[in-house]
């Protein structure tokens, strides 16, 4: 029986209005996506990557076609539907971490949940310290941001991405302030979530951080211009 894919769009077009003159950021794209795969999307600045992230997280909506996530179609959501669907099936992982810069890295994760409240209130400080055993820095949980390096931050805000066990993860350029050796260490985490069952998308510019994906989509102008299914690789070698 083919699996039904997690991601599925056709002829999905998306255009912003700017100072009067219109701008397609994506043009009639129709693309499926797997699910409990590592996929990457890349592509020059401009493409439509992130747009593209953006439509499958929820944070926009298609000008044209149609998008649907694990068989749903967002189309017939509201803003407050969708608001819902996003906080309890989608994890999304900022580029600049987005923590709050008050709360340490523990009140980052409570917050998140107290936001949502999907998960009892008794259950939520022990399935914090557990989701940050998860990503190496259970050490790190009663520490504001600033004090923790880039990775740290990194792994907390993966974290804070987990805290309603979503299958769908996102992330936009995950590694693009880290380090070759902190991006190795991110990179270790993600695969170990889809070994896991999720599913995770990210954006890239990163060819190196891509070739470790299962899939890579590469779009160029709006469009996809290749999909590729590869032999994933560990982290420093070929598996």
């Amino acid at each position: 029986m083919t699996e039904q894919p997690i991601v599925e769009l056709r002829e999905v077009s998306k255009i912003y209005t700017v100072n009067d003159t219109e701008f397609e950021a994506l043009n009639r794209l129709t693309l499926s996506l797997n699910p409990r795969q590592f996929i990457a999307i890349l592509g020059k600045s401009g493409s439509g990557k992130s747009t593209l992230l953006n439509l499958i997280a929820g944070l926009d909506r298609p000008t044209t076609g149609t998008l649907q996530i694990n068989g749903q179609p967002l189309k017939d959501f509201s803003e407050d539907d969708l608001a819902r669907w996003r906080g309890k099936q989608v994890g999304i992982v900022f580029q600049f971490f987005q923590l709050l810069p008050t709360l340490t890295v523990l009140e980052n994760l409570l917050i998140a949940m107290d936001f949502r409240n999907i998960i009892p209130r008794e259950q939520r400080q022990s399935l914090a310290f557990d989701l940050l055993e998860t990503v190496e820095i259970a050490d790190q949980a009663h520490k504001l941001p600033a004090t923790l390096s880039g990775g740290q931050q990194q792994r907390a805000a993966i974290a804070r991405a987990l805290v309603n066990n979503p299958d769908l993860i996102v992330a936009d350029e995950p590694t693009g302030n880290l380090d070759t050796a902190t991006s190795d260490a991110v990179l270790n985490v993600f695969q170990r979530l889809v070994e896991r069952g999720k599913t995770l998308i990210i954006v890239t510019h990163d060819e190196d951080l891509a070739r470790h994906a299962d899939t890579i989509v590469t779009l160029s102008d709006g469009k996809l211009q290749d999909i590729q299914h590869n032999q994933k690789l560990q982290v420093g070698g070929v598996s």
